[in-house]
């Protein structure tokens, strides 16, 4: 497929690449030159701000153009019942806005280069989104959209044919804290206790004894059961261990622990195992650099997934990070205060730091929500879960990509707040491997 624009900068090379090599998979080149366009016989398209002449043309905007970073007033219009960004006012544009430009704002993340107001843990919140406002935020909007070029391509084309995707389910779990009472240390331990005992909460005092003393197991133990359960359904989850020193945000086991160390080996046996950085290293290399470091001597092996602890990201920087210490996968796409696709796409992608221009190979995986979302930020009980979860779910069947969904060992435990919430694991992977 040849493809005709008047320049081809970065962005558009980049974006290009995400809908037809990576989405469509069909193999395309460009060109500037006018005759040679004109002169090719096979399948082909023009994209720019005029058509050339009668030939299949999607009307440009600027942005993809562009090599700055600036407000946009973007313009909406319905598109097949969704919101479209970037509409065009020529008629003879395949389509009525500019699918290229406005994925290229969404998965880069364009807005949250811009200046916004911080959350309480300094993140960019799902309300301050456009896909927020506009009522989109629940849909994978750049898988829609290539869809949608496909399709006009083809009636265009009869014999393009591009790639069949298929839908898959990838569950992630981070282990913010391995154990509720568990490997804490006397110190903490004392701690806990007195705490329970200044609110006066006897169950606390009588369980942690219990755990404490070999005669009951600790309720964020629930590592068995996940293990028979991703055995159960043959799948391969992904495990993020917050691997660091106690802090605020930060109070998982000692990483000198060898219990603990022995448990990580554990999971690492049964799936694959990233570096949960912490909320300390997000603004400190060194520490990141740490964190990273000691986990790789405890699996004797290079660390190369990442998800960041409280899903704290700030472009480009975090990804920056990552990058300097050779991680190649991160997992931190998504909100904390609301479900859906942050970057508008159910499928992985490379990271395009718009401060550089470029393109990264830092692979992007986006999730589609996190347990703690509904329970904790949109009070949904576990009753109601999976009214929430399953049209998610069918989006992402809709349009063959990659669910993935973010747990936390201690909502696996069916205890305390999280009572219902393992027959809502089950039931959402049962849901999801349903033909």
């Amino acid at each position: 497929m040849l493809i005709y624009t008047t320049k081809i900068t970065n962005r558009i090379k980049y974006i290009f690449k995400v809908y037809f090599e990576e989405l469509l998979g069909v193999k395309y080149s460009f060109t500037t030159i006018k005759e040679d366009f004109e002169a090719y016989e096979g399948i082909k398209f023009s994209y720019a701000d005029q058509a050339l002449g009668n030939e299949l043309f999607f009307c440009s905007g600027n942005l993809l153009f562009e090599n700055n970073i600036h407000e946009i007033d973007f313009k909406f219009i319905d598109f097949e019942s969704n919101t479209a960004i970037c509409p065009t006012f020529n008629k003879r544009s395949a389509l009525p806005f500019d699918p290229f430009s406005a994925g290229f704002y969404l998965i880069t993340r364009y807005e949250e280069y811009l200046p916004y107001i911080k959350d309480q843990y300094e993140r960019f919140s799902a309300n301050q989104s456009l896909a927020y406002q506009k009522y989109f935020l629940k849909k994978p909007m750049i898988n829609i959209w290539a869809i949608a070029i496909s399709k006009i391509i083809k009636e265009n084309f009869s014999d393009f044919k591009p790639k069949t995707r298929k839908f898959k389910i990838i569950p992630t779990i981070d282990i913010d804290c391995a154990y509720a009472f568990k490997l804490k240390g006397v110190i903490r331990s004392i701690g806990g206790y007195l705490k329970s005992i200044k609110e006066i909460n006897f169950k606390d005092i009588i369980e942690r004894t219990a755990v404490l003393s070999g005669f009951q197991k600790d309720h964020f133990d629930t590592f068995d059961y996940q293990f028979e359960i991703h055995s159960k359904y043959n799948l391969n989850p992904i495990y993020f261990v917050l691997f660091a020193e106690y802090g605020d945000f930060d109070k998982n086991i000692h990483v000198n622990n060898q219990k603990f160390q022995s448990l990580i080996k554990m999971l690492e046996d049964n799936a694959e195992v990233g570096i949960h950085p912490s909320y300390a290293s997000n603004t400190d290399p060194k520490i990141l650099k740490k964190e990273i470091t000691n986990l790789s001597k405890v699996l004797n092996r290079q660390i190369t997934k990442s998800r960041q602890h409280f899903l704290k990201l700030s472009f480009p920087h975090t990804y920056r990070n990552l990058i300097d210490l050779d991680i190649t996968d991160d997992y931190t796409m998504g909100y904390a205060s609301e479900i859906g696709f942050r970057a508008s796409i159910c499928n992985s992608f490379n990271f395009y730091d718009l401060e550089m221009e470029v393109e990264t190979n830092l692979r992007i995986h986006p999730f589609a929500f996190m347990e703690g979302t509904l329970r904790d930020y949109l009070s949904i009980n576990s009753n109601r879960a999976l009214d929430y979860i399953k049209p998610l779910i069918d989006e992402v069947k809709v349009v063959n990509g990659t669910f993935i969904c973010l747990w936390h060992n201690e909502s696996l435990s069916n205890q305390r707040r999280w009572v219902g919430w393992q027959e809502v694991y089950e039931e959402m992977i049962k849901y999801a491997l349903k033909k």
